[in-house]
């Protein structure tokens, strides 16, 4: 399962949550393994490049082991999307990508309100800043929306108003699980 949408819209929680009540699920949050690399303070958006390449060998591993992985991250180009696709294909899993969206105002809001709970947390806030921070937000929010309309098949959800157990009932019923 990959959790998509612009920062803000719910992705770590939900995804943390949703391994938290799933034995075996890999949580596998690809802003926890951008800091492994080195250089990455440097260079944030090289390490990324890298951090996912390293995030596909280990979703496939975990996958083809039997176990989901949920994987909470911000992809905005279709070629991206279609190698995290490929690589659950390979392993004989589904690719399911949920894409998360709130409000372009709740979504600055609740980026604005969340603690960094790492330093790569601080570090991402810190590059939003040096880009402007609410314009910045708002042109990855008005990005992404032009992104998931190349997306048909993803399953989309509004985070719109709701609290975080909402958010996460409203993802269990998109997978039927609910």
């Amino acid at each position: 399962m990959h959790l998509n949408g612009p920062s803000g819209a719910g992705k770590s929680t939900i995804a943390r949550t949703y391994a938290d009540r799933h034995p075996g699920v890999l949580n596998l949050d690809i802003d926890t393994v951008v800091p492994l690399i080195g250089g990455w303070r440097d260079d944030f958006f090289g390490a990324l490049t890298q951090a996912r390449q390293i995030a596909l060998v280990m979703a496939g591993a975990h996958l083809r082991s039997g176990h989901d992985v949920v994987m909470p991250q911000l992809v905005m180009r279709v070629d991206e999307a279609q190698r995290f696709a490929s690589t659950a294909d390979h392993a004989g899993a589904v690719y399911i990508e949920i894409a998360l969206t709130a409000g372009p105002v709740e979504q600055i809001r609740r980026f604005r309100l969340k603690a960094p709970t790492s330093e790569a947390n601080a570090h991402i806030e810190h590059l939003v800043a040096a880009r402007g921070y609410d314009a910045f937000l708002h042109r990855i929010h008005c990005d992404f929306a032009g992104y998931i309309t190349q997306r048909p098949d993803a399953v989309q959800i509004s985070t719109r108003g709701l609290d975080v157990a909402e958010s996460y009932a409203t993802v269990l019923a998109a997978l039927g699980r609910a």
